[in-house]
């Protein structure tokens, strides 16, 4: 199988290029036509010679997505599964905000962390994406906008979909340099934001790295007993560790960092939890931001169900009284399979189904 060129960054393609005796120049002429003029075959390349577009086409494909299902909610949501050319399903989102529409992108097949709320994990690791299967999910959605007319493009990005991003760090960060290239999609980094289950190596490696992208944690608990019941991720790096890594991310990059916290009736969404949770980040409440999710219920984890309106507006103000600045998350997709991983979950199990 070949692999999508949509996985290298300018720099790889001019490398790569010059390296099979092209001219530097022509790298910055397929990436146009791949980003801005959106084309899906080499052969549309017109003022790319015969010599290089066979090249290009002996060695690579544009997109190795296949749309299988798109299910579309009352409020705009659209969540799109996608087969690879391995016959591997993934999930993408798009959502239509105020300020922009906003694709939240897949980075694994299945997930290995094991949060005991999460769809994503009801089916282990196949395997990780590549650069070029996690920015075609971007293009397959700005497809879907072309094709609707009106030039909207995809304006924010969350690596939020199944997986661990942080667990597929290389791909990861060829996936953010392409995006984010002024020369291509343009997608700025203030307008993306990568999500971690609590990696902290990776999170220290990230704080080094030449690029703004935004960062999100997935706390969901404010002590170790209570994370690690929920999170099995706090064994390997408990939340002082966690901690650490991230005031050595506020240190190198002075950046805002968002705290997600899944709402579990009875579980984590006490008082108690709400005042431990403002203690813990008091000293660096000035650059956090607590986003508090109602939790989608998972058939497959009915043990979890939402937390009931009056807890989560007395967590919230019990967070909002300690000066810790928070909300709660706007919902998106209610109405279709809203959880992550929840839709692929339900496709894989027909399939097999049908099979037998």
């Amino acid at each position: 199988m070949k692999k999508s060129i949509y996985g290298l960054t300018l720099e790889q393609l001019t490398a790569w290029l010059v390296e099979n005796g092209q001219k530097k120049f022509r790298a910055a002429q397929v990436w146009d036509w791949l980003y801005k003029k959106r084309v899906a075959h080499f052969a549309d390349m017109t003022n790319i010679n015969k010599e290089c577009l066979q090249l290009l086409d002996e060695h690579f494909e544009i997109q190795t997505l296949e749309q299988t299902v798109k299910q579309v909610s009352d409020d705009g949501t659209i969540k799109f599964l996608f087969k690879m050319q391995d016959g591997n399903l993934i999930e993408t989102v798009l959502m239509k905000f105020p300020y922009g529409q906003s694709v939240c992108v897949t980075t694994q097949v299945g997930c290995n962390i094991g949060c005991s709320f999460c769809a994503s994990g009801l089916l282990r690791k196949n395997r990780d994406l590549d650069a070029g299967e996690i920015v075609g999910q971007i293009m397959k959605v700005q497809e879907h906008l072309d094709e609707l007319g009106g030039g909207e493009r995809v304006s924010h990005i969350v690596v939020m979909g199944i997986g661990e991003p942080f667990d597929n760090y290389t791909n990861l960060m060829n996936f953010l340099r392409v995006v984010n290239d002024q020369q291509g999609l343009s997608i700025g980094a203030r307008h993306i934001t990568v999500s971690t289950s609590g990696l902290t190596p990776k999170i220290r490696e990230f704080a080094e790295e030449n690029i703004q992208i935004n960062l999100a944690v997935s706390l969901h608990a404010p002590n170790n007993e209570l994370r690690t019941s929920i999170m099995k991720i706090n064994k390997a790096y408990p939340i002082e560790k966690l901690m650490d890594a991230i005031d050595y991310y506020l240190e190198e990059k002075n950046r805002r960092i968002t705290f997600e916290y899944i709402l579990l009736d009875d579980v984590n969404d006490h008082v108690v939890e709400a005042e431990q949770l403002a203690k813990l980040l008091q000293n660096k409440r000035h650059l956090s931001y607590v986003n508090l999710i109602p939790y989608n219920p998972v058939d497959e984890h009915g043990q979890y169900q939402r937390s009931k309106p009056e807890a989560i507006k007395a967590f919230y103000e019990t967070l909002k009284k300690r000066g810790i600045n928070c909300g709660v998350r706007l919902e998106h997709g209610t109405d279709i399979d809203a959880a992550c991983g929840q839709l692929r979950s339900k496709q894989i199990k027909k399939e097999k189904a049908t099979a037998k």
